[in-house]
């Protein structure tokens, strides 16, 4: 496969004709992968650099990157990369610069920014804010319960969204939440729900093929990596713990294949360094099996279900902590 150029903690999404737009890696240059080829190319520039952003598909096929980390301070602007003319055009700005916030499309179309924190001070946001297609306008919307960096946001069959767990600094110590909270687009409010049996941030959240959400890995309340997991079920509001992974995870990514199966890749582990290791989690047994190793150790890449079955990893740190600019191919 050829060579992209870009590095760690960028966006990847899949385009509506199959293509994954790779951006905001630290720069404001983005590539086109296309898996009919193989290769990456160039498409259009976004008008300044950023990484830790957020990114969605909106209903229009168009891609809106918002937010995340100039360098030196958080960011409130966001781009807009329309497929057919490959280039990047100005939206509006969020009410609040933010960076490891989560990014949701809702049902209606609207896109939900929520959490974060703000750089160079890294305090924790309990807001949110909404962001209409219609208008191209951020607007806020009911505050979350709690203040959370680094949460996840999953979108569940009903239309609420699950956030979860995240962290805060506190007297110079970053402190993980097992605390968790749901959104509703309809009264645009957030209400608790359960915690989950773990606190945890910068972790994963995948939406199940049931319906439930699988939490897995992630910092701990003693700023340890954790090898656990758990599973959120939406009919009773609860979490519960199910089997462990085979390796101590963050920075790792997270896809559901087209089996239902969860493919868990990379990160960085127990140790602190770059795993190429790779794992599945099967539903039906709630059990994570070893699924091979990548041809690359890399933590805070990224990992995209392309419309073939097969799974884009791209980018991250080496070894080293190095940016990376190679990509290779899963096939389940």
């Amino acid at each position: 496969m050829d060579r992209g150029g870009r590095i760690s903690y960028s966006i990847a999404v899949l385009l509506c004709d199959g293509q994954v737009l790779v951006a905001a890696g630290g720069d404001t240059s983005a590539e086109l992968y296309d898996p009919a080829t193989g290769k990456f190319s160039p498409t259009g520039s976004m008008a300044q650099p950023r990484t830790g952003s957020m990114a969605v598909r909106l209903g229009n096929g168009k891609i809106l990157v918002v937010g995340g980390d100039s360098g030196t301070s958080s960011l409130a602007t966001a781009d807009l990369y329309d497929p057919a003319t490959g280039k990047f055009g100005p939206t509006g700005s969020m009410t609040t610069a933010r960076e490891g916030a989560t990014a949701t499309l809702l049902p209606d179309g609207r896109v939900l920014i929520a959490g974060g924190s703000e750089i160079p001070s890294g305090e924790a946001f309990a807001t949110a804010e909404l962001y209409d297609p219609a208008t191209g306008k951020f607007g806020l919307t009911g505050s979350m319960t709690t203040a959370r960096d680094g949460p996840t946001a999953t979108l569940l069959p009903d239309g609420q969204v699950l956030i979860a767990g995240g962290s805060y600094v506190q007297a110079n110590q970053r402190i993980s939440l097992a605390t968790a909270e749901l959104f509703d687009p309809g009264t645009g409010k957030f209400s608790p729900t359960t915690s989950m049996t773990t606190a945890r941030s910068s972790h994963t959240a995948t939406l199940l093929s049931d319906g439930r959400v699988l939490i897995a890995g992630g910092w701990g309340a003693t700023v340890q990596r954790l090898v656990s997991a758990e599973l959120y079920d939406p009919k009773t509001g609860n979490f519960a713990p199910t089997g462990s992974m085979t390796n101590a995870r963050t920075g790792h990514t997270a896809t559901l294949l087209s089996d239902g199966r969860v493919l868990i890749a990379g990160g960085c582990g127990g140790s602190g360094g770059q795993l190429a290791s790779a794992e599945e989690f099967d539903p039906h047994t709630e059990k994570f099996v070893a699924a091979g190793s990548m041809a690359t150790a890399r933590c805070g890449h990224t990992g995209t279900l392309l419309s073939d079955g097969h799974v884009l990893i791209a980018g991250g740190f080496g070894i080293g902590g190095a940016g990376m600019d190679s990509a290779e191919l899963y096939t389940p």
